[in-house]
């Protein structure tokens, strides 16, 4: 019954986020009062399902609002959604999958070691997003990793790229040329990260 009542939440976000999309938007633009709900309401929404991409949104933010309070805006939406998401998962699947996993010792050695060093592997994820956010939301919602790790590791990971998002949006309007060099210079370096990872990864499997 939870996970029934936990899916049913999840698409009636999901409707709201693709259906809405256009009313919220215009709302953000106006930079009224309101909007400053709406616009970490809307970030948080993407968490679930991205009908834009993160960037551009930080950046629309951040035109509207200026850069220090649209990181806090982005930040905000950001933790809602991803907390949110967890919980469901949580309170939702994890005593289901913690069955699961007790028929597999091997998935339960993985999931041992994954919590002995959640902080760094979920910092790490979200620096790096190796694998998409929200399905390490939900796995990190499904294992035993306390709420306080992932909410201390998903901010201090997800910061960088709100601050950048939020900071060449901020330009766009006013330098064109500079907003989009710093969005390709952060794209560009990630790039290079995830690479060197899964070559790393690739070659560690190969030895194996």
């Amino acid at each position: 019954m939870k996970q029934l009542a936990m899916l049913l939440t999840a698409i009636v976000i999901i409707v709201l986020a693709f259906t809405q999309k256009e009313t919220i938007l215009h709302e953000i633009h106006t930079g009224h009062t309101s909007a400053f709900l709406i616009s970490i309401l809307f970030v948080a929404l993407l968490v679930f399902f991205p009908v834009m991409p993160y960037p551009l949104v930080a950046g629309l933010i951040g035109s509207v609002f200026g850069v220090w309070q649209g990181i806090f805006i982005s930040l905000l939406g950001v933790m809602v959604g991803t907390f949110t998401m967890f919980l469901m998962a949580r309170y939702g699947f994890q005593q289901w999958v913690q069955r699961t996993i007790q028929k597999f010792p091997r998935s339960k050695e993985y999931e041992t070691y994954f919590e002995k060093n959640a902080f760094l592997g979920i910092l790490f994820l979200r620096l790096v997003p190796v694998i998409p956010s929200p399905l390490l939301n939900v796995l990190s919602g499904v294992s035993k990793v306390s709420w306080i790790t992932f909410l201390a590791a998903t901010i201090i990971g997800k910061l960088p790229n709100i601050v950048i998002s939020t900071f060449a949006g901020s330009l766009f309007e006013h330098n064109k040329i500079l907003s989009i060099g710093i969005y390709a210079c952060y794209f560009l370096v990630i790039t290079v990260i995830i690479t060197i990872y899964m070559n790393k990864r690739k070659i560690h499997f190969q030895r194996k």
